[in-house]
C-alpha cells in the first residue's frame, strides 16, 4: 500500500502546481499484517482508583503473508495473561505495543483468538490531544472519586483517534475493521451503553452485567462504552429503537433536544438512497466530555451542552446542528471508513455537510445559506488555514487534522462538487460509494474513481486542487461597459498564486430583473461578455455562493442599497448591509436598513437591528414603530430578543410596556434582553424580577444578570456572579461578553465577599481539572496568583480568610 500511496503523490505533484507534499514525511496507511475479526471485553471498574479490570478476547488472521508474531497496540496498561487456547504464551509489553509471539506460523485468513488479561490504567496515559479532543486517555472517570458534591459519577470512553487502545489490547487504526461484543459489569444503580444490541443484563447482588453485541463491523476507534446514572428515553424510527440518555433533570426535555433524530435519519436514508446499515441508534450527554459530540456507531456521546431547557430550544436548538452531523457519521465514517487519517475528509467533511443538506431540507434555502456563510468565514479566519490542503499526507500530529479544513472547508468543497457533477449524480455517486465500500475503508481517490465512472467526467482538475490542495481564488473584479453593444465585460483577476478552475454564477440584474449567467474560469485572468437591454443596475459575483473564494470589487454605496434589496443568497444581502449601516447619514442608506427589517433571513434583521442608528434619522418614530412590531410579533424570537436590546438603548419610559411584556415571554433570550433594557428604565422592576427568577433560569442568564448586578453594584450578587465568570471569561464567543466578566471577575478578586471567592476558586479547580491538556490548570492558578495580590491590597476584615482560600484552591491543581 505505501507504494501505491507514493504513486499516488507523485501523480498529484504533476498535477498540480498547488499541492507541494513530498514523501519525504509522508504519513502512510497503516500496514496490515493482521486483520481483525472480532473483540469480546469483560470489563469492571475501580471507581475510586480510576482503574478498569479487563479480559479480552481478539480474533485475527493474516493479511497475507504467513506470520507468527502479533503486535497489538495497549497503552499503558498491567498485562497479566496473554493465552491462546488456554496455553501461555510469551510475550513483550513497553506500555504501548504488545508484541505476543505465536505457537505456530498463521497463514492468510487462518484465524486465532488470543485471550488477554490486563489492568487498564487511563490517568498514566500519555498522549497528546488536539483543538477538537483535549487529551487522549481513552478512558475517562468523572467524578468517582467524589470530589465534586454537585456532579454525579459517569465513565465513558473516547476513542477518535487512536485512543481506545488505552481500554482494550487491539489494532488502534482506522483501516481496521471488526465485529465486538462487551460485557460491563456495574452497580445496579448505573445505566450502561456501549455499541450495538443489549442482548441481556444478569444481577448479581448489588451489581449488575450488562452484555452488548454489535454483529456488523466497524473501526476499532468507534468503540465505546458509557456507565452513570441516567434516564432512558425511548424513541424510534421503522423499527430501529433510539434511546436518549440523559440526566434525571433532562429527562422531561430529551424529546425535545433530540426529538428530530428520527426524522433526521429517515431525511438521509431518503437522500443517500441506502438504509440506516445499524440495528440501533442511542444518543448519550456526559459530563466533562473533552470534545463537543462523538459518532461511535449506535452510541453517540454529545458533551453537557447539549443540555438545553425549554426556554433555550424555543430560542434555538444549539445541538441540532451536531445531532445531524453525527447521524450522517453512521455512513460517512462508520458505515465506509477513511483508510488513514490523512482520508479524513471522507468522515468529517461530509458530516459537516449533512448539517448543510439537513437544514436545507427542513427549514429552506435560506437558512441552508446562512449556515454555509457561517462555516466557510470560520475556515477563512482560522489561522493558517490558507496553507492546509484537505487531503495531507505530510503532518506533525494526526489531531492536528481535526481542524476548520478537514470540517468546514471540506463540507463546503462537497457543496461545490454537488454543482459540479449536478444533483442527481451527486446523489448517485454518494450512493454507490457507500454500497460499493460498506463496512471497508477508503480513500477519497476512490470516491473521485465513483463519480468518473458514474458521469463520464475526468474529475482530477477538481480533487487536485481542492481535496489535495490548499487555500481558494482571491478574485480582483472589474467591468467593462460597451454602450453601443450594449455588453458588458466582467474580468476576473486571481490574485493568489497559481490559479484555480471553476464554474461561477454571475448574476445580472436589470432593474428587478434577473439573468444568471454560469461560466468556467481555466485561467488565472478570465474575462466574460454578457449583453444586455438596459443598463445593469448590479453585477453579482459568485452569485450563488457555490465558490469559496475571496472578491475584492469597487461599489458604490447604490450599488450596495440595490444588492441588499435584490441579491439572492443570503451572503451577499449581509454583505451588502453592513456597507449601507456605516452611511446611515444618508437617508436612503437608512431606510435601507428599515427595510431589511423585513428580510427573509432571521440573521439580516438582527443585524440590521443592531446595526440601525436611531439617533436624530428620519422617519424615526415609523422605524421604532415597526421595531416595536418586531419586538412582539416577529416569529423568531432571536430576533425579538435583538428589537428589545435596540429598544433598550432608547431608554424611554414610554417603552416599559414593551418590556414588561418580555418579561413574561417563554424565551431566554428575550427575557434577558427585557430585564437590561427593563433596568435602564425602571430599575426597581428589573431587579426585582431578577432576584426572584428560579435558581435554574437565573443560571442560564449569568450573562444579562451579571451585567445588571456588576453595574448595580450589587455586591450580594458576587457569589451568584463567581459561580459564571469562569465560564464567561474562556468559552464565551462573544468579545465584550469576555469583558464583562473580567470585569465581574476583578470585581470579585477585589471584594471582601467570602462566599463569591470561594465560588469562583471552586470553579477554577473543577475547570483547571477539565481542561488542563489546554494548560487552563496554570492559568488558574496564575488568576489565583493575581486574587491573592488583590487581596493583600485590601484592608478588609476577610482578607486573610480569603487568602486561605484561595491558596487552598491553587494547592489542589498544583
Amino acid at each position: 500500500m505505501k507504494l501505491q500511496h507514493l504513486v499516488i503523490i507523485f501523480f498529484t505533484l504533476l498535477c498540480s502546481s498547488i499541492f507541494s507534499q513530498t514523501p519525504d514525511n509522508y504519513k502512510s496507511e497503516r500496514e496490515k499484517i493482521f486483520d481483525l475479526v472480532h473483540t469480546k471485553l469483560k470489563v469492571d471498574f475501580n471507581f475510586f482508583d480510576k482503574t478498569m479490570n479487563g479480559e479480552a478476547w481478539v480474533t485475527l488472521k493474516p493479511h497475507y503473508y504467513d506470520a507468527n508474531k502479533v503486535v497489538l497496540d495497549a497503552n499503558t496498561m498491567i498485562i497479566s495473561e496473554v493465552k491462546l487456547n488456554e496455553k501461555n504464551l510469551n510475550f513483550i509489553y513497553n506500555d504501548f505495543d504488545l508484541e505476543i509471539v505465536l505457537p505456530k506460523t498463521y497463514t492468510k485468513n487462518q484465524e486465532f483468538t488470543l485471550y488477554i488479561k490486563y489492568l487498564s490504567q487511563p490517568e498514566k496515559v500519555k498522549d497528546r490531544g488536539s483543538k477538537a479532543i483535549t487529551d487522549a486517555k481513552g478512558l475517562y472517570f468523572i467524578n468517582t472519586d467524589g470530589f465534586d458534591k454537585n456532579k454525579t459519577a459517569q465513565i465513558w470512553t473516547q476513542g477518535e483517534t487512536q485512543a481506545n487502545s488505552a481500554w482494550f489490547p487491539t489494532i488502534d487504526a482506522p483501516n481496521q475493521k471488526m465485529t465486538q461484543e462487551i460485557e460491563i459489569t456495574v452497580p445496579n444503580k448505573y445505566a450502561t451503553l456501549s455499541n450495538g444490541a443489549l442482548i441481556n443484563q444478569i444481577k448479581k447482588g448489588k451489581n449488575r452485567t450488562d452484555h452488548w453485541k454489535l454483529d456488523k463491523k466497524h473501526a476499532p476507534y468507534l468503540a465505546f462504552i458509557g456507565v452513570g446514572e441516567f434516564e432512558i428515553i425511548k424513541d424510534n424510527y421503522k423499527n430501529i429503537p433510539i434511546d436518549y440518555y440523559v440526566e434525571k433533570e433532562y429527562a422531561p426535555y430529551a424529546k425535545e433536544i433530540f426529538g428530530l433524530t428520527p426524522e433526521m435519519i429517515g431525511f438521509f436514508e431518503t437522500k443517500l438512497g441506502v438504509d440506516f446499515p445499524w440495528n440501533k441508534y442511542s444518543q448519550i450527554v456526559v459530563r466533562d466530555y473533552v470534545s463537543g459530540a462523538m459518532e461511535n456507531t449506535t452510541a453517540v456521546v454529545h458533551g453537557e451542552q447539549a443540555y438545553q431547557k425549554p426556554g433555550q430550544l424555543i430560542d434555538n436548538n444549539i445541538q441540532e446542528n451536531t445531532i445531524a452531523h453525527e447521524i450522517f457519521h453512521h455512513w460517512f465514517g462508520n458505515l465506509v471508513t477513511s483508510e488513514s487519517w490523512s482520508n479524513l475528509a471522507l468522515n468529517e467533511s461530509f458530516a459537516n455537510y449533512s448539517e448543510y443538506l439537513w437544514r436545507e431540507y427542513k427549514y429552506g434555502k435560506v437558512n441552508a445559506e446562512m449556515h454555509l456563510f457561517d462555516q466557510v468565514e470560520a475556515y477563512k479566519n482560522a489561522q493558517d488555514a490558507k496553507n492546509k490542503s484537505l487531503v495531507r499526507f505530510t503532518y506533525d500530529d494526526r489531531e492536528d487534522l481535526f481542524d476548520l479544513v478537514s470540517y468546514n472547508k471540506g463540507g463546503a468543497i462537497l457543496h461545490m462538487l454537488r454543482k459540479v457533477v449536478g444533483d442527481k449524480a451527486f446523489f448517485e455517486g454518494l450512493k454507490q460509494y457507500l454500497t460499493k465500500y460498506q463496512y471497508q475503508s477508503a480513500e477519497v481517490h476512490q470516491l473521485r474513481l465513483v463519480f468518473e465512472e458514474l458521469t463520464g467526467k475526468d474529475l482530477n482538475w477538481f480533487f487536485n486542487q481542492w481535496f489535495y490542495g490548499a487555500g481558494h481564488p482571491d478574485i480582483q473584479v472589474s467591468y467593462d461597459y460597451n454602450t453601443l453593444r450594449k455588453t458588458v465585460t466582467v474580468n476576473l483577476f486571481q490574485l493568489q498564486a497559481g490559479y484555480f478552475q471553476f464554474p461561477i454564477s454571475i448574476d445580472v440584474f436589470e432593474g428587478s430583473k434577473k439573468t444568471r449567467h454560469t461560466v468556467f474560469v481555466d485561467a488565472k485572468d478570465a474575462s466574460f461578455t454578457f449583453p444586455y437591454k438596459s443598463q445593469p443596475n448590479l453585477i453579482q459575483i459568485n452569485s450563488d455562493n457555490n465558490l469559496i473564494c475571496d472578491l475584492n470589487e469597487n461599489k458604490i454605496l447604490s450599488d450596495y442599497i440595490f444588492q441588499l434589496k435584490h441579491a439572492d443568497n443570503f451572503v451577499h444581502r449581509r454583505e451588502a448591509l453592513l456597507e449601507v449601516v456605516k452611511k446611515q447619514e444618508e437617508k436612503d442608506a437608512f431606510n435601507a436598513v428599515v427595510e431589511a427589517l423585513n428580510d427573509q433571513s432571521y440573521k439580516i434583521r438582527i443585524l440590521a437591528l443592531e446595526n440601525i442608528d436611531l439617533i436624530n434619522k428620519f422617519s424615526k418614530r415609523d422605524a421604532i414603530n415597526k421595531i416595536i412590531n418586531i419586538a412582539n410579533n416577529d416569529k423568531k424570537t432571536l430576533v425579538q430578543a435583538s428589537a428589545i436590546g435596540t429598544l433598550g438603548k432608547l431608554i424611554d419610559v414610554e417603552l416599559i410596556p414593551i418590556f414588561e411584556k418580555a418579561l413574561e415571554t417563554k424565551s431566554y433570550s428575550v427575557l434577558g434582553r427585557a430585564l437590561v433594557s427593563m433596568y435602564y428604565v425602571d430599575k426597581e422592576k428589573a431587579l426585582k424580577k431578577s432576584k426572584t427568577l428560579p435558581d435554574e433560569v437565573r443560571k442560564i442568564l449569568a450573562t444579562p444578570l451579571t451585567r445588571i448586578f456588576i453595574e448595580e453594584k450589587d455586591d450580594s450578587e458576587l457569589p451568584f456572579i463567581a459561580k459564571s465568570v469562569v465560564s464567561g471569561m474562556f468559552l464565551s464567543n462573544d468579545e465584550p461578553t469576555k469583558i464583562l466578566f473580567k470585569s465581574a471577575f476583578k470585581q470579585i478578586s477585589e471584594s471582601n465577599n467570602t462566599e463569591a471567592i470561594q465560588n469562583v476558586v471552586d470553579d477554577m479547580v473543577v475547570k483547571g481539572k477539565q481542561y488542563k491538556g489546554f494548560n487552563f490548570d496554570k492559568v488558574a492558578i496564575n488568576l489565583m496568583r493575581n486574587m491573592v495580590n488583590d487581596q493583600k491590597k485590601a484592608d478588609k476584615p476577610n482578607r486573610e480568610k480569603n487568602i486561605a482560600i484561595i491558596k487552598a484552591a491553587m494547592a489542589k491543581l498544583l
